[in-house]
């Protein structure tokens, strides 16, 4: 009786063991399949300077003057098996160059703009200005003063779909 005991005790050890190994090995195979279905976007930056009506590459001009225009392509494409929701991306404005006013351009993208390094975004960022009589008034910002241009897809980024988006800014 007590052999008999002890051959269910191990039996049942055993089967719980499997029980919980079989668990956790499923947990985890199921775990990794969504773990694994995750967007993994690419981003690109692509710089060219107008040059007698024609684009050179960044890389290729040796030197960009004052007043020159460069324009900005951010292109961005999805690598990974999920559509990436919420999709935004960045395009900052190089010290010493000038954001050109209109010049910001994406397809189905809402632009707006920071002032403060990218701390705050909105459509047209506002300043304080004191007037002659001393009250504060709130103007839009200068182009001058934008730091950063960010991009914002209401639809999701698809699995291998691919957007771009593009600014202008002008050397000081």
């Amino acid at each position: 009786m007590l052999k008999s005991k002890k051959r269910i005790g191990v039996l049942f050890v055993a089967a719980l063991a499997l029980l919980v190994f079989g668990v956790a090995g499923f947990a985890q195979k199921h775990f990794m399949l969504a773990a694994a279905a995750r967007p993994e976007v690419k981003i690109q930056l692509a710089g060219a300077v107008e040059r007698n009506s024609s684009a050179v590459l960044l890389e290729k001009a040796t030197v960009v003057n004052p007043g020159e225009i460069l324009d900005w392509t951010i292109t961005s494409e999805n690598a990974g098996n999920a559509a990436a929701i919420e999709y935004k991306t960045v395009g900052h404005i190089p010290k010493g160059t000038t954001f050109v006013a209109d010049s910001a351009k994406a397809d189905g993208a809402k632009t707006v703009y920071s002032i403060d390094g990218g701390k705050s975004y909105s459509a047209q960022p506002m300043i304080e200005v004191k007037q002659a009589d001393g009250a504060v008034k709130r103007v839009p910002a200068p182009v001058s003063m934008y730091t950063e241009i960010r991009y914002e897809w209401a639809d999701p980024l698809a699995q291998g779909g691919k957007v771009s988006a593009s600014y202008k800014v002008r050397v000081s």
